[in-house]
């Protein structure tokens, strides 16, 4: 059903840096160059993230109460991406583990505060 989600950022080149660190040892590299942003994905036909700047240019703001949740096959991608995300310069919104029957997750924040996290099921 989704087919992209796009988070804002006031410095494109430090959000393209931290994007490709963090989503590179998950096999996702980017996919779009908007001039303004990038996309980040597995294949043009998977959902993708976009990170840019606003169009309107003002500054771009975290979304309080939005979050972006990347998919992984592994508890352990889990507590990888995570722990790789606050290494980046994120800042932890709760460390990986289970929240819940069959859920597992872990929450930060990227270099703008947009809030993200990894997560496995099963």
């Amino acid at each position: 059903m989704i087919g992209y989600v796009t988070l804002g950022t006031n410095d494109l080149p430090r959000a393209m840096k931290f994007y490709d660190e963090l989503l590179a040892p998950l096999g996702i590299h980017r996919i779009m160059d908007f001039g303004r942003g990038y996309a980040w994905g597995s294949g043009m036909d998977k959902p993708a993230l976009g990170i840019m700047t606003p169009f309107d240019q003002k500054p771009a703001t975290a979304g309080n109460g939005t979050m972006v949740a990347i998919v992984v096959d592994s508890k352990q991608k889990v507590d990888e991406g995570h722990a790789r995300a606050l290494a980046l310069g994120g800042t932890d919104e709760g460390p990986a583990g289970p929240r819940g029957e069959g859920f597992y997750a872990g929450y930060f924040r990227d270099l703008d505060g947009n809030k993200l996290n990894f997560f496995h099921m099963g």
